[in-house]
């Protein structure tokens, strides 16, 4: 092997591979290896400036048997004659490249199975597939990862797909309980398999490896390491920390302006209201219908005065019979397939996908959404498919202006919302920013992204999986985290299992970031508006879903839910300003408050709401208590004010009208 130091960073030539490891922030390396002449030039994820003095490694080379080893603060990896990495923490080992080969000078090198830590297959005419091993760590817990639809919040064990799809959200992002975080700093498909046996990361198609490692005491520090060199979400506008009404859909102005003014004369505070899908002409024309919007700046005036700001959504779906698809299409601002039709999208259209890894796609699209939209008095966008959502997800037949889908997919959901970010700001540079997003990639946070879990079912075992994915979503670096309230496919809106079920998810959502209603409330037996083949009119749409929709008693706890919300603003706010500081989730896991308490890395279906709050959502239909585990210190019951010493679960009733929530009082 060969050992040069460049640029402050350890270089190791090892037969066909270049490994280049560096220091790079608080605590933390990075590490690439690539089989080409050089590296790229991109730092994905890795965004943003590094202090000079986190950026000095200390670097010792032993010519004598051929290792070496690089540190930065806390953090130590060291390099054998085999080329295999290990990584300290304090002296002691946390993580190993999987090695079973012949050679070695350790015992468990010396193998005959040929199994290596860091392993390309070439690809015939392009890249190369990666796999990268490491040895497994019994009784690791491992947490992050981004959003995925299951009920596991201990990643151990589990098999991630890493691509977006529709409420599945890859942020490559793993905390460990050994003290490490981990980014996987490649935005292509792939698979991390956290097994028993090993731990595997694979991606289908790269020019380089390319990981970086921090450590730290607590996962706090971690997260904290972590959002230092990804970014952090900045300041929240003000006015976004209650209600938020939406449903699919409305369908013309008058039905949004009379749901806000019923809100009014109930007395009822309103902060958003949301107009979804198909309130447009044809997917890609991207502005209102004139026959059912016919003066949307009107509209927004008279929302304005009552307090509420306007969201609407947009889809990045052209249709073939848009008005701007020519034009993108020879400007070659659009997805393209490398096999077979062109056509990338199917719902309700012929449709192809805007690029918006082309900057100039992305100043196509906000200019569009800019003139129609926001000069209206639009206050935000809800930036749906973001994924994109397509009609299936053959990664290997999509090709970006950045390259092709297998290597570059998952950085997608980040640029289309950057469109809007850079767009914005550059109209209202002092003006704050939010874009709700149905999906992300690592550093999206700091894009002003507020990520919801997508179209998930109504059903309690969906909202189990909610509390696992917003928690795992935290420790990946995204504290601006929402979901559909009741869930978002409903069958039937009069089944008394959904009324419960939408309770319960209101009480939970009363104790998460947004408080949103949404859903697709069936059956979809409500007439179209319309004959046509396109427009607002053409679609269907699904039953009310206001507070008041679902029966007086209904009504009654909703609201007296959304008082505690309206009580809990001043806390909220105090979070999401932690948030920017630090990069600190609003939902943390027990573990995140009390990292010492060794019960607190068991629970996952309670949580801590800011440093303050205990809450345990009810996810199972019928149940009216639970147990809840109350960490070290002095706890309220915020229901019926008992209060209670830690360090010991009890059981807490659970009528339909509230779930346990326990104040910290010392």
């Amino acid at each position: 092997m060969q050992y040069t130091i460049k640029d402050g960073a350890l270089l190791i030539g090892h037969q066909n591979e270049t490994l280049r490891i560096e220091a790079w922030g608080q605590d933390a390396l990075r590490i690439r290896a690539t089989e080409y002449p050089d590296f790229t030039k991109n730092d994905w994820a890795l965004s943003e400036a590094v202090p000079a003095a986190q950026r000095e490694a200390d670097i010792n080379i032993n010519e004598a048997d051929g290792t070496a080893t690089i540190s930065n603060g806390r953090l130590k990896a060291t390099i054998n004659a085999a080329c295999v990495l290990s990584f300290f923490r304090d002296g002691k080992l946390i993580l190993r490249e999987y090695f079973r080969s012949y050679f070695g000078t350790e015992s468990n090198e010396s193998r005959c199975l040929k199994i290596i830590g860091r392993d390309w297959q070439p690809i015939v005419g392009g890249d190369y597939g990666l796999t990268v091993r490491f040895d497994p760590n019994d009784g690791e817990k491992i947490f992050g990862m981004g959003q995925y639809q299951q009920k596991y919040l201990d990643l151990k064990g589990c098999t991630l797909e890493m691509a977006q799809r529709n409420s599945q959200v890859t942020i490559p992002f793993a905390v460990s309980s050994l003290g490490y975080g981990f980014l996987w700093n490649h935005p292509g498909i792939g698979k991390v398999n956290f097994g028993k046996n090993m731990t595997e990361w694979h991606a289908d198609a790269t020019k380089q490896m390319d990981y970086w490692i921090t450590v730290a005491d607590k996962p706090a520090q971690i997260v904290e390491n972590y959002t230092a060199v990804t970014g952090r979400a900045p300041e929240l506008p003000e006015g976004l920390l209650g209600l938020w009404q939406s449903k699919l859909r409305y369908r013309t102005q008058d039905e949004v302006l009379s749901v806000a003014r019923h809100y009014k004369e109930l007395g009822i505070p309103l902060d958003i209201m949301v107009i979804d899908f198909f309130h447009w002409t044809r997917q890609g024309d991207w502005h209102f219908d004139k026959e059912y919007w016919p003066d949307p700046k009107a509209m927004c005036d008279e929302l304005h005065a009552m307090g509420t700001k306007v969201v609407v959504s947009v889809w990045p779906s052209v249709d073939r019979k848009s008005e701007n698809f020519n034009e993108m299409f020879e400007k070659g601002y659009l997805i393209r397939t490398e096999r077979g039709s062109i056509q990338t999208y199917d719902f309700q259209g012929d449709c192809l996908e805007i690029d918006c890894t082309n900057p100039a796609a992305r100043q196509f699209i906000w200019d569009k959404c800019k003139k129609n939209y926001y000069d209206y008095g639009i206050d935000m966008f809800w930036l749906d498919n973001a994924e994109p959502d397509y009609a299936v997800y053959d990664y290997d037949n999509y090709r970006y202006h950045l390259g092709p889908a297998l290597e570059v997919t998952n950085i997608y959901p980040q640029l289309y919302v950057k469109a809007f970010e850079d767009g914005m700001s550059a109209v209202d540079p002092d003006k704050k920013r939010l874009h709700l997003v149905r999906s992300g990639w690592a550093g999206s946070q700091k894009y002003s992204t507020l990520i919801w879990s997508g179209d998930v079912p109504s059903t309690f075992e969906a909202l189990e999986d909610q509390l696992s994915a917003g928690l795992n979503m935290g420790l990946a670096g995204i504290p601006w985290w929402t979901t559909d309230i009741g869930g978002f496919m409903t069958d039937d809106i009069n089944d008394p299992g959904f009324k419960e079920l939408l309770l319960r998810w209101f009480e939970f959502a009363v104790y998460t970031p947004f408080l949103r209603m949404h859903g697709d409330r069936g059956p979809h037996d409500i007439p179209a508006l319309s004959d046509s083949d396109h427009g607002g009119g053409s679609l269907y749409t699904g039953h009310a879903n206001e507070l008041w929709s679902y029966g007086k008693d209904a009504f009654k706890i909703m609201k007296d839910q959304l008082k505690i919300r309206e009580n809990l603003k001043p806390y909220i706010e105090t979070l999401f300003k932690e948030a920017s500081a630090t990069g600190a989730p609003l939902l943390r896991t027990m573990f995140y408050e009390f990292p010492d308490d060794p019960h607190a890395w068991e629970l996952q279906d309670q949580y801590m709401f800011g440093s303050e709050y205990v809450v345990a959502p009810v996810l199972h239909a019928g149940e009216t208590e639970r147990n809840v585990y109350l960490p070290a210190g002095r706890w309220e019951n915020v229901n019926d004010g008992k209060q209670y010493d830690g360090k010991q679960t009890v059981v807490a009733v659970a009528p339909l009208e509230v779930i346990p929530v326990f104040k910290k009082i010392n």
